[in-house]
């Protein structure tokens, strides 16, 4: 079949491109066109599928040890909070903080019970190393109920002490993520972060201190911040060179509907007619020193991908309103905290809301993240599908193969220069639905 196609992609793309090309004044405006169908599309699709069941029916598929399966733990907690973000976050409570993680540990206890396994875990937030002896106690727990060997905690620049780092190499942490975002210290004062964190001279000889410390150490960027200029993204992408870091994970400003006007109340408009040009910079800068191990990941040889959705077809979601995606159903735990100990008090899960997926929708999800990992096995796909992963996608190759986002060679599909970005689209619009969703659940 994909011979067809790849023979279909070149005899008529250069048809197709010069059809498009008839309405712009040049091959910039075609690629403008697309990203904008790319945008348009795929807001309007995860959009729909981020609609869940509320209440009744929400469950937790029964569990099994034979599959290669992540650990998400969220931590909403933080010492203040950042404009920008859109995770589900409040401002520490160290009380409610303890009272949480106990929550946490006796949920990790459900999943052990319901029979699942993992080998890997991911703690994100909020800021999960804001009450280190409790960050402990449950990634202790943790280890003790399931077989990981990967361990991957998120953190700022202000908890990188040697007494955090001691604490994080003693439970075994492989990879350690800096919160960054920027070095550039007028962006950093625009978005809070400079009173907080320091200055980004300051920020960038931590990092640099930290050389060696863990297996893989991953500075957090973010990219097409309004008052963000080539020159100043250009200046960012120098002091990171320069700090040496293992792994660069360089994300697109990704904001809720509601978190994108107090953005825009504070830094000016959001404008994603940038982001493109940006996207480039920061891939040629890097490629020197860098291989992509996604299309937003930027990793030195031998470090873990940063992305658990690359490196896991299926994760486990714990802590309040953290989303999982088991067995084709995805589903999200009560965004309401004292609810959500309350819940586990009782032993019970915090499940909210789920949705089982059909297997072409399944199909789809595992076409967009195998490939946002730059690559994706054919042959896999179809054993996965019973054969019939070629029949679900067969549009959404071919609509990218003409496009010039995929090369399909030797019953694999690679990402092109050009499809990368078209990955990023669609990787900002999925991450912009499930804030929106965050968002209407924390406003109902």
């Amino acid at each position: 079949m994909y011979n067809i196609i790849e023979l279909l992609f070149q005899r008529y793309c250069n048809t197709i491109e010069t059809l498009i090309v008839q309405g712009c004044e040049n091959r910039k405006d075609v690629c403008a066109v697309i990203n904008a169908i790319i945008t348009a599309v795929t807001k309007r699709e995860f959009s729909r599928a981020m609609r869940f069941e509320e209440g009744v029916g929400a469950s937790l598929p029964r569990g099994g040890a034979d599959h290669h399966r992540l650990l998400y733990l969220h931590v909403p907690f933080c010492e203040s909070l950042c404009p920008y973000c859109s995770f589900n976050r409040v401002v520490l409570d160290e009380a409610l903080c303890r009272k949480y993680h106990d929550a946490l540990r006796a949920e990790i206890r459900l999943y052990r019970e319901a029979g699942y396994d993992f080998t890997g875990v991911y703690v994100g937030g909020g800021t999960p190393t804001v009450l280190m002896d409790e960050l402990e106690q449950t990634l202790a727990q943790a280890t003790d109920c399931f077989n990981i060997s990967d361990i991957s905690v998120e953190t700022n620049p202000n908890h990188l002490t040697p007494e955090h780092i001691a604490v994080l190499k003693r439970i075994g942490v492989n990879r350690l993520s800096v919160g960054v975002q920027s070095f550039d210290d007028n962006l950093l004062k625009a978005m809070g972060r400079y009173d907080k964190y320091g200055s980004g001279e300051a920020i960038a000889e931590r990092i640099k201190a930290l050389s060696g410390e863990f297996d893989t150490l991953n500075a957090d960027m973010i990219f097409n911040f309004p008052p963000q200029t080539e020159a100043t993204l250009d200046r960012d992408l120098d002091v990171l060179i320069q700090t040496g870091v293992d792994q660069v994970t360089y994300y697109p400003l990704m904001v809720s509907d509601s978190t994108r006007r107090k953005v825009e109340a504070s830094m000016g408009r959001v404008d994603f007619r940038k982001e493109a040009a940006f996207y480039r910079m920061i891939s040629r800068r890097l490629a020197p020193s860098y291989r992509f191990s996604s299309a937003w990941c930027f990793s030195r040889r031998g470090t873990m991908i940063d992305e658990y959705i690359v490196d896991y077809d299926e994760y486990a979601g714990l802590g309040s309103g953290s989303i999982g995606y088991l067995q084709g159903r995805c589903y999200a735990n009560t965004f309401d905290i004292p609810r959500y100990i309350e819940c586990l008090h009782r032993g019970k899960l915090p499940l909210m809301a789920s949705r089982d997926f059909t297997p072409p929708q399944q199909a789809r999800y595992d076409f967009l993240m195998r490939l946002f990992g730059m690559q994706l096995d054919i042959a896999s796909l179809n054993e996965k599908y019973d054969g019939k992963a070629t029949r679900y996608l067969w549009q959404e190759i071919l609509a990218f193969l003409v496009a010039g986002g995929l090369r399909y060679q030797h019953g694999t599909l690679f990402l092109t220069d050009r499809g990368r970005y078209y990955w990023v689209i669609m990787m900002r619009e999925f991450f912009t639905a499930v804030n929106n969703f965050r968002d209407f659940c924390l406003n109902r």
